[in-house]
């Protein structure tokens, strides 16, 4: 142990010399509330989470490791297309432009998988595109200098303190967001996610705190719509209200990502600009905002800018407690939603002034041909489940079917019999039974396009029997009863070079299921590519 800490020692004096990200309000300490998101998992024993179906980052605290919170296995599937750049400014200052998927004519049906109408709230609850941050708090708890390759770890030094940013975006079909996935039947919103995790290099983490997570939807005037900290986030922060930045479906969007100057500074800012409607929301992470990080030593929060991490996007600089590389990556979350025929075992949730009845357990179809889930390790129950038309008391649109998103005590579809394992993605750019699919074009920095690429899906820590470490019985598409795993495809539609994903063959598919490479010893746990060039459209 002693050796153990003389490295520890050195890489602190290693990132002091680089210098350290700032925090506005430095020696604050704001005391956690009752409720908040100390454990975005929802397992803090000194808090109970506002929203226990919040999607977390997967973590990964040791080289042969699944991330357990409190006896629970935390992980969830998110396949993603990571790109990479040596320029400077490609991991600070980042533009993406996409085109929001339109939904079917007809509401989801539940009568034959594979077969049946499916929405986007039922594939991906929350597809997002990431960024590294600053955060001197968070693994491996060490300084951590804005927009600079020095935190990448290197040496005995491993790595500068990292946040993990998710720009998630929530599909329509399946409200209230409090606790399930939309915040309305029609439009599509986002929120800027932060992630930290309580560890430091040595592996000690507080176990109270161990994930905490600051949120805030992107909004029309930039104010959040409620306190974005894990210390104070309460039911308003997951509550979209009048201005709150919503997008229409079919719409095209501009995402800029970068550092903003602030009164005393700089601190992280994202952008949205609906090039249909013309409109545009913004958030910036900033402590004049509310957003705090964690102490590890007792959860407490201080006032803090989050900020860039590294200055460009090259392959070694990446968040160190991740499920694999990521940095500058676009993402789909999948595996949080299964429909249903009937629901049965009634629970109440309760939320400060909001009372929602949900349910435990999912009949139909999508049940009858998997694993049953009483008295499975994976999925204990289903939960929450709601029925179809349920409008929660009267403050959301009436829910397009009977199902359960997300999941309260598995986090993801650990037995894959739900709708993103099954051939019901998006298999044209309009839609039909399927919504149509997502076209992004490559990120630009400074207007100038990323040079390569690689595929990378942490489904591996999501499957039981799977040896992350060899890649020993890690299998895609992974063991469920729809055999099939989505991918992505890049294709020119409408004399734009897009990437697409789902189900799509009009364009390079990347072999399908072999575009996401292998598992093995050098690999992080997850399945990964080789690095390559960006592929063009011929």
């Amino acid at each position: 142990m002693a050796a153990r800490m003389g490295v520890i020692a050195a890489a602190v004096a290693v990132a002091a010399s680089a210098g350290t990200a700032g925090a506005a309000g430095a020696g604050t300490h704001v005391t956690p509330r009752a409720t908040g998101e100390l454990d975005c998992n929802g397992f803090s024993p000194i808090q109970r989470a506002v929203k226990p179906t919040l999607i977390c980052a997967d973590a990964r605290l040791a080289k042969d490791e699944r991330f357990e919170d409190h006896g629970h296995y935390i992980g969830h599937d998110e396949p993603s297309l990571r790109f990479v750049s040596s320029r400077p400014g490609s991991a600070s200052d980042v533009t993406w432009v996409e085109r929001l998927p339109v939904e079917p004519h007809h509401l989801p049906t539940v009568n034959r998988p594979g077969h049946d109408v499916v929405h986007s709230f039922e594939l991906t609850v929350a597809p997002w595109f990431s960024m590294n941050l600053c955060d001197p708090r968070s693994d491996p708890e060490l300084p951590c200098k804005p927009r600079s390759d020095t935190n990448a770890a290197h040496g005995s030094f491993p790595g500068g303190g990292s946040a993990f940013m998710e720009l998630q975006f929530y599909p329509p079909g399946f409200a209230p967001f409090d606790d399930s996935i939309s915040c309305d039947n029609t439009h599509w919103c986002s929120a800027l996610t932060i992630d930290s995790v309580e560890c430091d290099a040595a592996g000690t983490c507080n176990n109270s705190c161990i994930e905490p997570v600051n949120f805030a939807f992107i909004q029309r005037d930039g104010v959040p719509a409620g306190p974005p900290s894990p210390q104070e986030s309460d039911l308003s922060t997951f509550t979209p209200n009048p201005k709150t930045f919503l997008m229409n479906q079919g719409d095209r969007v501009a995402i800029h990502m970068y550092d903003a100057k602030v009164a005393g500074g700089h601190a992280f800012e994202v952008r949205e600009t609906d090039m249909t409607t013309g409109q545009s929301g913004f958030m910036i992470a900033s402590a004049a905002n509310g957003f705090m990080n964690t102490s590890p030593a007792d959860c407490s929060g201080s006032p803090f800018n989050f900020q860039p991490e590294y200055s460009s996007a090259k392959p070694q600089n990446d968040v160190p407690w991740g499920f694999g590389p990521y940095n500058i990556n676009t993402q789909f979350e999948i595996g949080h939603f299964e429909p249903c025929r009937r629901v049965t075992g009634k629970s109440t949730f309760v939320d400060g002034s909001f009372t929602d009845t949900y349910f435990n357990r999912c009949h139909g179809p999508y049940e009858s041909d998997a694993p049953a889930d009483k008295g499975s390790s994976l999925e204990p129950n289903d939960a929450p489940c709601y029925r179809r038309g349920d409008t929660h008391g009267g403050v959301a649109d009436p829910n397009e079917v009977t199902g359960c998103p997300v999941f309260f005590n598995a986090i993801g579809d650990l037995d894959y019999d739900g709708t993103s394992y099954r051939a019901d993605w998006p298999t044209s750019v309009h839609p039909n039974q399927f919504p149509s699919t997502f076209r992004q074009l490559s990120p630009t920095t400074r207007g100038r396009r990323y040079p390569d690429m690689q595929f990378v899906t942490d489904t591996s820590a999501t499957e039981q029997g799977c040896d992350i470490v060899s890649g020993a019985g890690c299998v895609l598409p992974p063991p469920g009863p729809g055999h099939f795993f989505p991918y992505f495809t890049r294709a020119r539609v409408g004399g734009e070079c897009v990437w697409e994903f789902g189900n799509m063959r009009n364009g390079n598919t990347f072999g399908r299921d072999r575009q996401w490479g292998h598992l093995g010893p050098n690999t992080r746990g997850a399945f990964i590519s080789r690095i390559h060039p960006v592929a063009g459209c011929g």
